[in-house]
């Protein structure tokens, strides 16, 4: 009789069962809705609350407080959701609870109220709890009887994240900027509830794998430690007593553990909420969070340092390569992780994201084939699916073509938008005032012209004899039909106020009832169309972020032919470059936006580039670290030393949501260039120290490769 894996094996797609292209699906969708969400957040919460897509007009700073809390404890709570999968649910059971929780999550952020959103985050965070860890999990069991196919297998599944992550920031991210915030919201629910529910109804296709707890958990051990000495060591060590915890070890740990969530609790709601748990341990002008967090982390390395020191020399000295590792892994983060804050508000509010003429048809053309490409080539497994499969499982089959159907559709809508809209330039009155120094003194150009600021004239503005009113002109872009002397209301569409939105009448209502509601100018502005330009495209903040996943998929063979080879680099050197090629990134940026004056933009040439060199880093560095916890850390350690490796990559996602929170402030103090230099600097030091201790790495880690 056939078990559920060689009946598994039975219907293949592309040289696979049939059922991993269903998890690839299911990924998919979950990593569209995870990372279409991610690169709103940022962006919507800092939006004026007066404008053409108005937000919640916070601070980049508490933004940036509450994002990195999120994004901290999406890897912390799947330590307990893997705990309960093993236990109680089963893996697949998890996957389908994580997924209606997320997708309640959401559900709750497209709301748009206080309310609403730090539900929907706390939703979010918890289903992904449930989620993360049991995809991988369902994988291993599908190939535990056939090895030699799991890395293609893990291949495939990372194409299925990438493409997800690639297509939720385009479309969760043009429907959000060009209609309102609750359509990108909104969306990324809608396919993570679809994502479910197909692979719910798929569930025959898998038997039992997944289905029930398992009793017996099995460690996967690295298939390149294959040195006899290596295979003796690891045998002894395996042999030799084990290293409960004490009772001392586990007041650390929950100690520790209270501090570290009581701090990532507390950072938002001290800035947002000036509600501070930690108040009473302020020293100074040092906050008293802070204070805790050292305390905590003194806890914490006494709690490992006393761990380690009861092994044998040889396991020790693999532990601490492992450590060091993994501080080295908290800069890459912090550095990395600039693109889902910092490097959001740059684009939004310092690149010329305008394209006009033969430049915004050539944009078009190549937004098109990035687009529509990768879409042919998934459809077309899905395709493959439906016809291996549709019989045992069509309603799954069916859920996947409307979920394609969707999205084809609002391709085409984006697409024909963007090749449809023209620009039009036009004039409105504004109000002409001398631009002042913090002394009163008129500023001047470097020609030594006087400088002015012009504040539009808007409609619950009183025009004073003193104003000095003139007519200036700005240009729109929108997929419709003006003609010259049109009359039309316009109003700001980013912070600073000088570029500007067409006010349709939905809009404009909003607008009127917006201003009504703060109790501010509305900030509606009536204009004249006074020149029909060439075709043009507003580039959306979120589309530089896609090109991260575009450039791992393009150069992703490359390094794993690189890493096969002879020329194959030590570990320490693969977290050398990688650090080092991040801070390149973030050194282009400091550069192109050196000397920076206000009302200038830098060519997204150098956020392009940027995204290129951190791909590139993330490839260097990425896909070693979870390697080297199985290579170094004995079998009775992996699951406590895995939990590490996600705490510091926890770390490293708070670090940079809080750093990246101070863009603004560093800006404004000393200027954008400055910035950029500090997150050239820090990943580029921690490389060349990574780098010079290579030989003490090897040694340490006593002959693992």
């Amino acid at each position: 009789m056939n078990t559920d894996i060689e009946n598994l094996f039975k219907d293949k797609v592309l040289s696979h069962p049939a059922g991993l292209f269903v998890l690839f699906f299911t990924e998919m969708w979950e990593r569209f809705s995870f990372y279409g969400m991610r690169v709103l957040l940022v962006n919507f919460l800092t939006m004026a609350a007066i404008g053409y897509n108005p937000g919640w007009e916070w601070s980049v700073e508490n933004a940036g407080a509450l994002f990195g809390t999120y994004a901290m404890l999406l890897y912390v709570t799947p330590i307990i959701g893997g705990y309960i999968a093993d236990k109680y649910t089963g893996y697949r059971w998890a996957v389908i609870i994580g997924s209606l929780i997320m997708t309640l999550g959401h559900a709750s952020m497209a709301l748009e109220t206080e309310f609403s959103l730090y539900l929907g985050l706390v939703l979010l965070v918890v289903g992904t709890g449930f989620f993360k860890p049991t995809m991988t999990s369902i994988i291993s069991e599908m190939y535990k009887k056939n090895p030699e196919k799991k890395d293609g297998a893990y291949t495939i599944y990372y194409m299925g994240v990438n493409a997800g992550a690639f297509f939720g920031m385009m479309l969760c991210g043009y429907l959000a900027e060009k209609i309102g915030w609750a359509y990108g919201f909104g969306l990324a629910g809608v396919f993570m509830l679809l994502g479910t529910l197909q692979f719910w109804l798929a569930g025959p296709l898998f038997g039992k794998i997944g289905a029930k707890p398992t009793k017996v958990h099995e460690i996967e051990l690295p298939q390149n430690v294959n040195e006899k000495s290596v295979e003796t060591e690891n045998k002894q060590q395996d042999d030799e007593k084990p290293n409960p915890f004490t009772t001392l070890d586990k007041v650390l740990i929950i100690i520790s553990s209270i501090i570290g969530l009581g701090y990532a609790i507390n950072d938002p709601m001290s800035k947002i909420a000036n509600i501070d748990m930690f108040s009473a341990f302020q020293i100074g002008d040092i906050e008293g969070q802070y204070i805790a967090v050292l305390f905590g982390l003194v806890l914490f390395l006494i709690l490992v340092i006393g761990r380690i020191l009861r092994y044998t020399a040889v396991v020790r000295g693999r532990m601490i390569a492992f450590i060091i590792f993994a501080f080295f892994t908290v800069f890459f983060w912090l550095s990395f992780e600039q693109g889902a804050s910092s490097l959001v508000i740059f684009a939004r509010d310092s690149v010329d994201r305008m394209l006009s003429g033969n430049s915004a048809i050539a944009f078009n053309i190549i937004n098109t084939l990035l687009t529509v490409i990768p879409l042919v080539i998934i459809s077309w497994v899905l395709y493959l699916l439906w016809k291996k499969t549709f019989k045992k499982i069509p309603g799954s089959n069916i859920v996947l073509v409307i979920c394609f159907l969707l999205m084809w559709g609002i391709v085409g809508w984006m697409l024909n938008r963007d090749f449809k809209t023209i620009a039009y330039d036009v004039s409105y009155n504004a109000i002409e005032k001398a631009d002042l120094d913090e002394n009163g003194v008129q500023k001047k150009t470097e020609t030594g012209e006087l400088k002015f600021v012009y504040l539009p004239v808007t409609q619950g503005y009183s025009i004073s004899p003193s104003d000095k009113i003139v007519t200036r002109t700005t240009s729109i872009a929108e997929p419709l039909d003006f003609k010259v002397g049109d009359k039309l209301n316009i109003i700001t569409k980013n912070n600073e106020g000088t570029e500007f939105g067409y006010l349709n009448s939905e809009r404009l209502d909003f607008a009127v009832n917006q201003g009504i509601q703060l109790n501010r100018d509305n900030g509606v502005v009536e204009a004249q169309v006074t020149q029909v330009r060439d075709n043009e495209v507003e580039i959306t903040v979120s589309w530089f972020s896609i090109l991260n996943s575009f450039f791992i998929i393009v150069f992703a063979s490359f390094f794993s032919r690189w890493w096969e080879s002879k020329y194959n680099p030590s570990a320490a050197t693969k977290y050398a470059l990688g650090l080092i090629i991040m801070g390149v990134g973030f050194g282009l940026l400091a550069f192109g936006s050196y000397g920076l004056v206000e009302g200038v933009k830098v060519s997204m040439v150098w956020l392009i580039l940027a995204y290129l060199f951190h791909t590139l880093g993330e490839l260097c560095l990425s896909p070693v670290g979870l390697s080297y916890v199985s290579k170094l850390v004995p079998a009775r350690m992996i699951a406590l030393m895995f939990g590490m490796w996600y705490l510091a990559i926890a770390i490293g996602n708070k670090l940079a949501a809080v750093l990246g929170g101070q863009i603004e402030n560093i800006t404004e103090e000393y200027s954008l260039s400055t910035f950029f230099v500090i997150f050239t600097i820090v990943p580029t030091v921690a490389g060349l120290l990574v780098f010079a201790l290579n030989p003490v790495l090897k040694k340490l880690m006593h002959g693992v490769k």
